[in-house]
């Protein structure tokens, strides 16, 4: 059963179910009517002996009536106390109607049983009436064959309609299978059929479709990705491979120590380039889930602040005040040390950090006076290898992945990152983060 369709198990189950109903509702109609007749016989039954008792009672007996082959439809007798018959219906051809009250009776020349219904007279004799239960035998066949032959063929057209509503229903999931069954990664473009019909199936496509342009653009990020990643890769090896070929061909030509300075620094850079994909790649698989600590963000802060001190570059940390959050340390070291490291990238002369706690969330702004970020790339500059000056962050070892894996671990947090015009003239970085610390 388990292996047959949805289509046959539907049927089945719609045919078993509504056969039974159908059994015992026929079942319950022909209890029901025979009852009813039976009923009524006995109702003529009894009125019949109540009046002969009476007329007995009275001093006089009813006439016998004609003689039959048969004995009628409702016959009776008078018998006295020591059980003599007094008088009784002529179609009983002599025969003795048994004077036991409510049965069924077989009486001498009749094709059909008699219910039986007995009164006593006054003078302690009694009268027996007896009423064919004919009608009531036909009438009980007569509705029960119609319903022996009817219900099968109802049975049958119920199984055959439900096959065919649900093969209609159904329909348009085999349309769905097939195309899903044609999808693969390098067709992923391709959508499955909705049916114009607003119902579980209507709702089962577009849910689908949904998926599948998710799916899309998941596969699209990733070529871009994988595509940007090589492209980024191949700079600092080209650089190793040209600074190697130049001491190959030209042992003399490259100052002494030069070729080693250029391998340290661009394997430096490569190495920076490679933990930055590591960190990104775990950042995107989704909230953290690495065991929670509290962290100080004030903490953090402080000690990026000081490390970009030492080049120089003048630094406000007069608005960092407490702020604890709960998260996965090192993560959240390196939001904050790129945001600092972004904004010592592209300031003039002077950066500013602030921490703050505002009810149960804790905001990082991170200011420079540099030439901000313009209106319409505020969204972009989160995106992976994005820069809006290619030429200085090359320069300066960015890779264009710092401000994207910001967003990607502050959004693991359950936070929030937004860029927006800063007090110093620059770019604003503004990061909100969750509390969630006793």
């Amino acid at each position: 059963m388990r292996r047959s369709s949805v289509r046959t198990r539907t049927t089945l189950a719609a045919t078993v179910v509504v056969g039974v109903a159908l059994l015992i509702a026929a079942v319950a109609l022909v209890l029901t009517v025979r009852s009813s007749l039976h009923g009524a016989a006995e109702s003529t039954a009894e009125q019949q002996a109540a009046a002969i008792a009476g007329q007995v009672d009275d001093g006089g007996l009813p006439a016998p009536g004609e003689a039959d082959d048969e004995p009628d439809d409702v016959v009776w007798q008078v018998t006295d106390a020591e059980g003599r018959v007094l008088a009784a219906s002529a179609s009983l051809n002599g025969g003795a109607i048994p004077t036991e009250d409510g049965e069924r009776a077989r009486l001498s020349g009749g094709e059909h049983p008699y219910l039986v219904v007995t009164e006593d007279t006054a003078e302690g004799g009694e009268v027996a009436v007896a009423v064919s239960l004919e009608d009531v035998d036909e009438t009980t066949a007569a509705l029960a064959l119609p319903l022996l032959l009817g219900l099968p063929v109802l049975v049958l057209v119920v199984g055959a309609t439900t096959w065919l509503v649900v093969g209609r229903a159904l329909r348009p999931v085999e349309r769905i299978r097939t195309e899903v069954e044609r999808i693969s990664g390098s067709s992923l473009d391709r959508r499955v059929p909705e049916p114009a019909a607003r119902d579980e199936v209507g709702r089962l496509a577009r849910t689908m479709n949904a998926m599948l342009g998710r799916l899309q653009d998941a596969s699209e990020r990733q070529g871009q990705f994988v595509g940007d990643a090589s492209h980024e890769l191949r700079s600092p090896l080209a650089s190793l491979r040209q600074a190697a070929e130049v001491a190959h061909a030209h042992p003399h030509a490259l100052p002494e120590g030069e070729l080693a300075e250029t391998v340290l620094v661009e394997s430096e850079r490569m190495q920076s380039l490679v933990d930055q994909l590591l960190a990104l790649t775990r950042a995107g698989e989704g909230p953290v889930r690495t065991p929670r600590t509290e962290v100080d963000v004030d903490d953090l802060v402080l000690a990026e602040v000081r490390r970009v001190a030492r080049s120089g570059l003048a630094t406000d940390t007069t608005g960092v005040g407490p702020g604890r959050v709960l998260g996965e340390p090192l993560a959240l070291g390196r939001v904050v040390r790129n945001l600092v490291d972004n904004a010592a990238r592209h300031a003039a002369a002077r950066i500013a950090v602030s921490v703050a706690q505002h009810g149960e969330t804790v905001v990082l702004a991170v200011d420079d006076d540099g030439p901000g970020v313009p209106t319409a790339d505020r969204e972009r500059v989160f995106e992976r290898f994005v820069r809006l000056d290619e030429a200085r962050a090359r320069d300066a070892g960015g890779s264009g992945l710092g401000l994207a894996i910001v967003r990607a671990v502050v959004a693991g947090h359950g936070g929030s990152v937004a860029v927006e015009s800063g007090a110093l003239g620059g770019a604003r970085f503004v990061v909100r983060l969750p509390s969630g610390a006793s």
